[in-house]
């Protein structure tokens, strides 16, 4: 015989499992315990257990967005330093790039000053006086090239 569904009860020791996993101490259908004139319950409604079941929704709704934000600001995070680790390593490729050029143009210098030691020591004082000359023509061409380059017009 089976009785029809606002009647049927709960069986087992009374403790129940929803399907949201939170367990209710009761033995109706709707997780109420009988009693009291129109359905009420210690003191309270019938509507005040809708309400309570509407708070719970409200406030469920309100964590699953605020996890959804949280979520969609940890992928943002996790995008940003993503970003930062490709351009970190970028740098360092052009750093290490830089060295070696450095390294370079010393290794250059180095050469260049000692050829110019080997000459002077070879050459004496005349070779000196070429050298100072041509510096000071090297710079008073420069010096002419600037001062011209902003009145030429171009």
């Amino acid at each position: 015989m089976t009785t029809p569904m606002h009647q049927r009860r709960n069986t087992s020791s009374g403790n129940s499992s929803n399907s949201n996993g939170h367990y209710s101490n009761s033995n109706s259908m709707y997780g109420r315990t009988g009693g009291g004139a129109y359905g009420r319950r210690n003191g309270g409604d019938v509507e005040g257990g809708r309400h309570n079941d509407t708070n719970a929704n409200i406030l469920e709704q309100q964590n699953n967005e605020r996890i959804n934000e949280l979520s969609n600001q940890v992928n943002r995070l996790k995008g940003l330093t993503i970003d930062i680790g490709n351009e970190v390593t970028e740098q360092n490729r052009l750093l290490d790039g830089m060295g070696d050029g450095f390294e370079n143009a010393k290794d250059m210098l180095k050469g260049s000053l000692a050829r110019i030691g080997t000459m002077l020591e070879s050459g004496g004082a005349k070779h000196m006086c070429y050298m100072v000359g041509f510096v000071v023509l090297v710079v008073v061409f420069l010096y002419w090239v600037m001062t011209h380059k902003g009145t030429s017009g171009a």
